[in-house]
């Protein structure tokens, strides 16, 4: 289990800017109009072999006109009180001020780990500034520059530097599939997670999973062998007024790394949201299989089957352009079709463990690349004469053997992904190629 990384600070010192750095992505909005940043994002960050998640969050101010000023400050509080590690971002071109007083008063009191990153220090004189924030009492500030990049090495090292390696054992049975259900706030994750384990709790075992957030309801009856990651409800929030839908993408990450398959709850009484896109993107990010969960399809008004249909393509569209996954529509409430999205979170499970033979890979594809062959580049042809599907990978992930790799295009590749779907059974499983050199 990846470990799950927040950045906080004031406004304006950069916090956008560094996340798009780590992340090695523009996702983040930056400007210098301080509060831009409202809305979180998400990624992921590779390191020395090491991978964890980040949060970017709003800037922390006090006694502003901004009326959006108490809603990301509780989301700052969230993502501290959630956090493994916390990079608190200061501006080093300035020095410490009042508020960043205010903010190292908070992270001292959370009791997690703190990096101290001073920012901006290719301005003028501003790395002279950096020992002025050893005031704060939170260990070493280290200096670096988001806009070029300078420092942001030696930061990657210090996060990774105590994660342990990736773990291999866990206090699960490791062949046992883990299914995380995940979803918007009330889309029904609760509701199924009830009509799946129910009154009969003796078929339910609680494990402790590997992170203080996941728990793992080990369910084994009518056929079925599995865990599910569940993150609603283990522990209430001493407040009432968090931010809802901010909490649930928080606890989503987590629930989405430790699963095998995600069953992604959709409310058909409000359609698909951005919020729907963004955990799904997580899903994504972290190479799980997908089975989307139509909720709550016994209270809409029209049920017919070009409803389904339109429900089903609008879904499509919305997550291109990866569009091979299960959709069921279902009613946590009444139960309804609920045993299908066991049938088929395992199907997609044996599909994401599906090994083919090297002997019926290059029979087939070699057959079909000779009907399409790449498209030539500058008078040359690239030539793919074999193929091999690794063993033991975290996804279904193909090599293909050729003599101008680098000259293999994005849309041929999603050919080659696709005629491997219409071959063989990768129904809601995403799949890795690669090209190697001959």
């Amino acid at each position: 289990m990846s470990k799950l990384i927040a950045i906080v600070g004031r406004p304006n010192v950069g916090k956008s800017t560094l996340f798009n750095r780590l992340t090695q992505s523009r996702k983040a909005i930056v400007d210098d109009t301080a509060g831009t940043t409202r809305d979180r994002q998400y990624g992921k960050v590779d390191w020395c072999g090491q991978e964890f998640s980040i949060v970017d969050t709003g800037g922390w101010v006090v006694n502003s006109d901004d009326i959006f000023e108490e809603e990301i400050n509780k989301q700052v509080e969230i993502a501290i009180q959630e956090a493994d590690v916390i990079l608190f971002v200061v501006d080093a071109s300035t020095g410490p001020t009042d508020l960043d007083d205010k903010v190292a008063g908070i992270l001292r009191r959370s009791k997690k780990p703190v990096i101290v990153v001073a920012n901006k220090e290719d301005k003028g004189d501003a790395r002279f500034n950096i020992p002025e924030f050893y005031k704060f009492g939170l260990g070493d500030p280290i200096g670096v520059s988001s806009a070029n990049g300078s420092g942001t090495g030696e930061l990657l090292d210090e996060i990774v530097k105590d994660m342990p390696e990736k773990e291999n054992e866990d206090d699960t049975e490791e062949n046992v599939a883990k299914f995380a259900i995940v979803g918007r706030p009330n889309a029904g994750k609760s509701s199924l997670i009830n009509a799946f384990i129910g009154e009969e709790r003796h078929i339910v075992t609680d494990i402790a999973g590997t992170t203080r957030d996941s728990i793992y309801h080990r369910y084994n009856k009518f056929g079925f062998d599995f865990y599910l990651v569940d993150t609603a409800g283990i522990r209430k929030k001493q407040k009432v007024n968090e931010d809802i839908e901010y909490y649930s993408v928080i606890r989503s990450i987590r629930a989405i790394e430790a699963s095998d398959v995600c069953i992604l709850m959709i409310d058909a009484t409000r359609g698909i949201e951005g919020q729907d896109a963004n955990i799904f993107s997580l899903i994504q990010k972290n190479k799980k299989g997908l089975v989307v969960c139509v909720n709550k399809w016994d209270i809409v008004e029209d049920k017919s089957l070009n409803a389904q249909k339109r429900f089903e393509t609008a879904i499509r569209n919305k997550f291109a352009p990866f569009t091979d996954f299960p959709i069921i529509f279902t009613s946590a409430l009444t139960k309804q079709r609920i045993h299908k999205v066991l049938e088929t979170a395992t199907q997609v499970y044996e599909n994401r463990r599906r090994v083919i033979p090297t002997s019926q890979l290059n029979s087939y594809m070699l057959e079909q690349i000779a009907i399409t062959p790449p498209p030539s580049n500058k008078g040359k042809f690239v030539k793919i004469k074999y193929i091999t599907m690794l063993k033991d990978s975290i996804i279904p992930t193909f090599i293909f053997f050729c003599n101008l790799p680098q000259w293999v295009k994005e849309p041929y590749r999603r050919f080659l992904e696709n005629k491997i779907r219409e071959k063989w059974d990768f129904h809601g499983t995403p799949i890795s190629i690669f090209m190697r050199d001959k």
